[in-house]
């Protein structure tokens, strides 16, 4: 018979409890307000009022957001560069990871010291954008998209998860006559399945994040990204974009703050809605890069 040995909580556990909750009180609440606001009815709308729920449901704000020429073409602009971006970056991720794990491969050693010394070395923001600049892709979504088709961390981590595979099912199917790229298609990809949906996530949330190089390398704002348009309506409420614009009501004018509130949830909610299909794969996919090597 055995016997389940409860643990006595200490007051030390109950102080790391305790401020545990208010940590991820303070983390939450931010995130209930800005949601609630953004669904409040802007005739409802009080400022300085912290909202746990809203006084009265409505979806003004986001219609008028989504009715925007600025605003939908900054969605079309930014799910363009992730599904693009994020489609090149596991190709050429994931294909050229697997070069650098065949040592007979010329110039191996030569590559891969490239990558780690770009690990620790970086050009920096000048010698970027000149390049960006004398490739002709200034003002255009490849300057979102071809600088950063990967990155050192992220070929380092898939090439030690591809290492980590059984070499063993490469020379059998050799041995059947699969060529490499063969092989590479049947064989590599499917087994890498739980690394290919972490970087999936990886790659499309630094995509649909992007920010700096938006701001630097685009200066039409009818290809402005999501969130360099929402940056611009939170901090500049007499831009050029949705913040000058505003949405009619009885009585006056809808508050600018449900407007403010509304952008940012269209700017979080695609993200939050794919996590739950790949956090499955997520922990998995990670680990197995960053044990082995």
């Amino acid at each position: 018979m055995s016997f389940v040995h409860k643990k006595r909580l200490t007051l030390g556990d109950w102080v790391n409890y305790f401020m545990l909750l208010l940590i991820s009180a303070a983390s939450v609440f931010p995130f209930i307000y800005i949601f609630s606001v953004s669904f409040t009815d802007p005739s409802a709308y009080v400022p300085l009022k912290f909202y746990l729920f809203p006084d009265k449901w409505s979806l003004a704000s986001y219609r008028y957001i989504l009715s925007t020429n600025s605003f939908i073409n900054a969605i079309k602009s930014t799910a363009f560069v992730t599904l693009v971006g994020t489609l090149l970056n596991l190709i050429v991720t994931f294909t050229m990871a697997y070069g650098l794990t065949k040592k007979n491969v010329d110039g191996r050693n030569i590559i891969l010291s490239g990558v780690i010394f770009t690990l620790v070395f970086h050009a920096g923001i000048v010698p970027n954008y000149l390049l960006v600049k004398n490739l002709g892709l200034l003002n255009s979504y490849g300057a979102l998209i071809w600088p950063a088709l990967t990155n050192a961390w992220s070929l380092i981590v898939v090439k030690s998860f591809l290492e980590s595979l059984p070499a063993e099912l490469e020379e059998s199917a050799k041995m059947d006559g699969c060529t490499d790229i063969g092989v590479f298609v049947r064989i590599v990809i499917p087994l890498s399945m739980p690394a290919i949906a972490a970087f999936t996530l990886f790659f499309a949330v630094a995509h649909w994040n992007t920010y700096f190089n938006a701001l630097i390398y685009i200066s039409d704002t009818k290809k402005w990204t999501l969130q360099v348009l929402v940056k611009t309506l939170i901090i500049d409420s007499q831009s050029n974009g949705v913040a000058s614009e505003s949405v009619a009501r009885e009585g006056g004018q809808a508050p600018l703050e449900t407007i403010r509130m509304a952008s940012i949830v269209v700017a979080v909610a695609p993200i939050l809605a794919i996590y739950p299909f790949l956090q499955k794969h997520f922990t998995k996919g990670v680990m197995l890069g960053s044990i082995k090597g």
